[in-house]
């Protein structure tokens, strides 16, 4: 029983590390690349998305898009490509909406009518290929969701704080009962150095008794008499 619980607090101690660095790691990446038109990863760019305007079809607010960067003069009507808006509520956002049709804007550049599937209306402006940020691959559901909390001071705390507390926890503890074991272990061998130097002190007292009483008798006085008599006879 003491083994198996020793071998589960291992494991959770080992869990609880996992955890906490998986957390500092997932929160450095995620910092470093969701929602970064410069950053990708093995090619892909990841976005979080911010509003239901797909969920119709495709996605939710809160999931994680994966696009990948491709040739303008590729995409055609039905796909999807994030793009940096240019629309005036939203101005600026990564935006990842399906292809209408293709067309020009107003200077003649080629372009796209992009669209939210689940208003099906249509976006303010064309998307230009100068503002396509790639086309859409696949969706991480609520991850988004789960790094926006994890930014958050409860999501810190939770998540990270309280696994690296636990563990610094878990580790004193381990310190502990070391440094309890260490002194008991010195306390034991002490008593066995002082059990022994008894012995030792014991079996001197015996040998020094043992030639007395042999000195005793060949000096012919009985080995019962006490060390006042044995005294005055010697005088």
């Amino acid at each position: 029983m003491k083994k198996a619980l020793s071998i589960i607090k291992t494991v959770l101690v080992w869990l609880i590390a996992a955890v906490a660095v998986f957390m500092m790691i997932f929160t450095v990446v995620s910092a470093s690349t969701f929602n970064r038109t410069d950053r990708s990863v093995f090619g892909y760019k990841a976005f979080i998305v911010l509003s239901d305007s797909m969920s119709a079809t495709d996605f939710d607010a809160g999931d994680i898009v994966l696009v990948k960067q491709v040739n303008p003069t590729t995409l055609k009507p039905g796909d999807i490509i994030a793009y940096t808006s240019q629309n005036t509520e939203n101005f600026g956002e990564t935006v990842t909406h399906k292809i209408r049709s293709i067309t020009t804007d107003a200077e003649g550049e080629p372009g796209f009518i992009t669209y939210g599937t689940t208003t099906d209306t249509d976006d303010e402006t064309v998307v230009t290929y100068p503002y396509i940020v790639g086309k859409y691959t696949s969706h991480l559901p609520k991850v988004g969701t789960f790094f926006q909390f994890l930014k958050t001071t409860p999501g810190y705390i939770v998540c990270i704080f309280i696994p690296f507390m636990l563990l610094i926890m878990f580790q004193g503890l381990n310190c502990i009962k070391l440094f309890r074991k260490y002194k008991r272990e010195q306390l034991e061998e002490m008593q066995l150095e002082r059990e022994k130097l008894e012995a030792e002190r014991a079996e001197s007292q015996k040998m020094i008794e043992e030639l007395m009483a042999l000195k005793m008798q060949m000096e012919g006085i009985p080995v019962t008499q006490d060390a006042a008599v044995i005294a005055e006879k010697k005088d």
